[in-house]
């Protein structure tokens, strides 16, 4: 199975992932939303946000845990899409202030700016780091 299908037991409404805590896991999560997306038909509405956030949160678990897998679920809902990644590190995101000339440090901000909520889920085996991108001017739903 690729990064760019669901699951077996996933529905139309849902694509998910398993994917190694590694830096090539970012390029396939982009693939991912881009092919969950495309199938829903609003890639060109909320496609380039998608592909941002999902990179935005990957990237920090790649870089920030030392877990070796993450999970990553893409969800349509009403009028918006639910992006999930999750990992077993208990560490729990923060936003910090990069200075101009940092190359990192604006992931958190990045993912306020484009998304309609986000936040994360502490659970026992780890965490849970969640986006939402709303599909205001889609007619198809």
């Amino acid at each position: 199975m690729t990064a760019t299908e669901p699951h077996a037991n996933s529905t139309p409404d849902t694509y998910t992932a398993q994917l190694p805590c590694t830096p090539e896991s970012v390029r396939r999560a982009r693939a991912l939303i881009s092919s969950a997306l495309e199938a829903w038909g609003v890639e060109h509405v909320l496609g380039d946000a998608g592909r941002v956030i999902v990179s935005e949160l990957m990237t920090n678990v790649v870089h920030h845990t030392k877990t070796d897998l993450t999970w990553v679920a893409i969800r349509r809902g009403d009028h918006q899409v639910h992006i999930e990644v999750a990992d077993s590190s208990h560490h729990t995101p923060h936003t910090t202030i990069a200075n101009k000339s940092a190359e990192c440090g604006r992931g958190l901000l990045l993912i306020h700016e484009l998304s309609s909520l986000w936040g994360y889920e502490k659970h026992p085996w780890g965490k849970v780091i969640w986006a939402v991108l709303r599909a205001r001017e889609v007619s198809k739903w």
